[in-house]
């Protein structure tokens, strides 16, 4: 079983040399130790130093030297929009008072699926849809890593 060892973001490793790829949902892609499994069905070991929190498009570089790609896998989720900027801001606000994790797109805010904050979002006037999309939360304002989308959750996930 191949053995993927590091972790560089998008943009800071040759895509064009990736012999696979992964597909992981969010909760997936935050972890030092996981078995995984590419599309093409290749079992691998993600085995890295520390926990780390990959993205769509970054790479895994294997102990033999190959790249694997990252996707992020499409899950349920919640997607919140506004009819007025002014409406999603407050709907923003309201989802970070609540410590919720949440991505900011230009037109929607995506969630994981909860039912009490949706009913709260849509009593706000926010249309609430459930679908099935990537989901890449905003790593936070203190996280301390320079990429964006690395951020500790104080846990490391040692699953194989």
């Amino acid at each position: 079983m191949r053995r993927a060892v590091e972790h560089r973001p998008r943009g800071h490793w040759p895509e064009h040399e990736a012999a696979g790829r992964v597909s992981l949902a969010f909760d997936d892609r935050h972890r030092r130790r996981l078995r995984l499994e590419t599309v093409e069905g290749e079992a691998v070991l993600l085995d890295l130093p520390k926990a780390v929190a990959m993205a769509e498009g970054d790479g895994l570089r294997c102990a033999d030297g190959g790249w694997i790609a990252v996707a992020a896998r499409p899950e349920p989720v919640l997607r919140i929009a506004a009819a007025a900027p002014e409406l999603a801001a407050r709907l923003a606000w309201h989802l970070g008072n609540r410590h919720t994790p949440a991505e900011i797109r230009a037109d929607a805010i995506l969630i994981r699926p909860d039912h009490v904050l949706a009913d709260m979002l849509r009593n706000l006037g926010g249309a609430v849809t459930e679908t099935v999309e990537p989901f890449q939360p905003e790593g936070g304002a203190y996280s301390g890593h320079s990429h964006g989308h690395e951020h500790d959750h104080g846990h490391d996930h040692d699953h194989t």
